[in-house]
């Protein structure tokens, strides 16, 4: 494939996918409640596709994927309690089910004063841990070959990250705590932790990226910002993106077939793009594999599936 696609910042989900025929299908979508979790869920339930839809509560995933289609399968699945990811992945693999994408969507934002779980910043729980622990009880279940993985990740991985990409003294923010530096930190390891994984699926075919999807209004990922920025941010969204727009490039890698075998790359706007130069560091990549596997070890009996490092 060639690394430019016909689509950009203005493309949308619905236009990626359009004469895509994603029937017989099944994806799974984390934060399908709202935002690009629900327009990437409803792309590709509207070109024939299963949607297993995660939101926090099932509540909140019943009435998302009702307003979606009968296709859709609503699970509960917060991010911040690994009994709530193992649960939703057991009710997964109760489907009995292959699955052809996961898009690990979801994510919370800057949180105001810092908040802590299983002895981690609450953003790096959510944003990296949660979708590792789910993603690993789940991989063997993606389609050898053809199967999928996509990871939402951010350009705060490249602006706001720290100098070193991940504060391994700090996690916990007994240190110091930033919102937007933890934030940063968060993203950035969903993106490496997306470059290492797929090293590790590359024997069997599976394709692995992370996305940027854009400064996109209508999500709920910006709710804590404070005074002024929030104004300020009131005032950002009318230049913003819509979330059909902000959707597209994940869209694009769990469904198109334009883009069937490209892995381990970093793409925004339709189209891989430079990311954080750390993200090369296999290494560092390997240590937060590490610490990221314990970590799941340590405070769930969630079983992910054994991955071996690349030689």
């Amino acid at each position: 494939m060639n690394d430019a696609t016909p689509f950009g910042s203005r493309s949308t989900a619905d236009q990626v996918l359009a004469g895509v025929d994603l029937s017989g299908k099944y994806f799974v979508v984390t934060g399908c409640n709202s935002g690009l979790g629900l327009e990437t869920m409803n792309s590709l339930a509207a070109n024939g596709a299963h949607v297993i839809g995660l939101a926090r509560s099932y509540d909140a995933a019943k009435t998302a994927c009702s307003k979606v289609s009968r296709s859709c399968i609503p699970i509960a699945c917060d991010l911040s309690d690994l009994d709530s990811v193992s649960a939703a992945a057991d009710a997964i693999r109760a489907l009995g089910v292959s699955l052809d994408a996961i898009v690990a969507n979801a994510g919370v934002a800057n949180l105001p004063t810092l908040q802590t779980r299983y002895g981690v910043e609450m953003q790096f729980l959510v944003n990296h841990i949660g979708h590792f622990a789910l993603v690993g009880a789940l991989c063997d279940l993606v389609r050898d070959k053809t199967g999928r993985i996509v990871i939402v990740t951010s350009n705060a991985s490249v602006t706001q990250a720290p100098a070193e990409g991940i504060r391994f003294d700090n996690l916990d923010g007994h240190l110091f705590y930033r919102p937007f530096s933890f934030y940063g930190q968060s993203k950035f390891a969903a993106a490496l932790y997306a470059k290492e994984l797929s090293r590790r699926l590359n024997n069997r075919g599976i394709a692995v990226n992370s996305v940027h999807p854009g400064a996109t209004s209508g999500t709920s990922l910006n709710r804590h910002l404070q005074k002024p920025l929030s104004w300020l941010h009131g005032i950002a969204k009318f230049f913003m993106r819509n979330a059909q727009r902000g959707a597209a490039t994940q869209a694009l890698l769990a469904a198109s077939p334009r883009v069937a075998g490209v892995t381990g790359e970093y793409w925004t706007d339709c189209g891989i793009t430079t990311g954080n130069p750390l993200l090369d560091d296999i290494g560092l990549a390997r240590k937060l594999w590490e610490i990221s596997e314990q970590l799941v070890a340590s405070h769930t009996q969630l079983k992910l599936h054994p991955l071996q490092a690349a030689a």
